[in-house]
């Protein structure tokens, strides 16, 4: 059976230190703009959240401000997907997603245009602005869409490189990254192919599937456990729509149990998407560390990650939980 993508270099996997990953997406858009003169970005009025004040300062006449009017901002980018343009679509990911999703499913996805979709501050880590703004729903609303593509980078570095694969990719992408400045580990050998995961630490005794700031708590639970004598593969789920199925059934197969990991809802997510390849392939005990359907609330980021039970800790407890089901 064929492996997937394994990493460059699994023991340098190290924080280089923090960054954001939507400086990565306002540094890599700048880049492509002058590489494709094809590319138009359009903001709904958050152009210095989500970095994109460099591309607008260099490309004034390729930048639109649209204002606090997210549906039209969809709208008008599939019109300019129409002309041959790139656009890309950019906001918040509550307002990105659940405000518009009648656009994007009509005018996008329906019609298979050429819309980038890139949200930030997508999450609990979104902090202090609370339940109202920290979707936790939005890649299942995305994934549920025919013809979307989903991808969620784990770090700057990674944002950097899957920014510039959505752009050269055909079709409709939803790119979801976020508001904190985390780790920046990943590296640039690695490379980025949409629908192809990477493999980031090896081991055989159990896998942890995880996407977005997750990845490198993973990455940390695995070198805890090392030291106690188990082996936990971590697999850098950057694509969950489509997803890699083939890297999925061989961790099943290799190690028989898994943990998913993701800054989102229970539903609908990357652990639906790791069960549902799972059971319908090779069914293995499944444990998810995950937002267990709640809505956020105000507060810092670290807070909230330990409230809702998405730290290191929490994934070391559904480690030892899954090892337990698999014996």
């Amino acid at each position: 059976m064929e492996e997937n993508i394994i990493g460059a270099a699994a023991a340098q996997y190290l924080s280089r230190g923090n960054k954001a990953t939507r400086t990565g997406f306002g540094d890599a858009l700048l880049e492509i703009g002058r590489e494709n003169s094809a590319v138009v970005a359009l903001c709904a009025d958050l152009t210095g959240s989500l970095n994109l004040n460099l591309f607008r300062d260099a490309y004034p006449d390729r930048f639109i401000q649209t204002g606090i009017a997210e549906a039209n901002m969809i709208s008008m980018a599939a019109g300019l997907a129409t002309t041959g343009k790139i656009p890309v679509a950019a906001s918040f990911a509550v307002f990105a997603t659940g405000r518009v999703f009648d656009q994007i499913r009509q005018s996008v996805c329906y019609s298979n245009l050429n819309v980038k979709i890139c949200a930030s501050h997508a999450g609990l880590t979104l902090g202090e602005d609370g339940a109202t703004h920290q979707i936790l729903e939005d890649i299942g609303l995305m994934r549920g869409l025919p013809r979307m593509t989903v991808v969620v980078p784990c770090d700057y570095s990674e944002t950097v490189r899957a920014t510039k694969a959505v752009i050269e990719h055909q079709g409709p992408v939803y790119l979801r990254f976020g508001r904190p400045n985390i780790p920046d580990f990943s590296l640039d050998e690695d490379g980025f192919e949409i629908g192809k995961s990477i493999e980031l630490h090896p081991g055989k005794d159990v896998t942890v599937i995880a996407c977005g700031i997750m990845v490198w708590k993973a990455l940390e639970a695995a070198r805890i456990l090392e030291k106690e004598g188990v082996g936990v593969r971590v697999i850098n789920m950057h694509t969950i729509k489509p997803v890699d199925t083939l890297a999925i059934v061989c961790a099943a197969n290799d190690t028989g149990a898994i943990v998913t990991a993701e800054e989102h809802q229970i539903y609908n997510g990357l652990g639906d998407a790791v069960a549902n390849v799972c059971a319908r392939n090779i069914p293995v005990p499944i444990e998810m560390v995950c937002v267990e359907d709640q809505f956020g609330e105000s507060g810092k980021a670290d807070d909230l990650l330990e409230k809702y039970k998405l730290t290191t800790g929490d994934i070391l407890e559904k480690i030892y939980l899954a090892l337990r089901r698999k014996n």
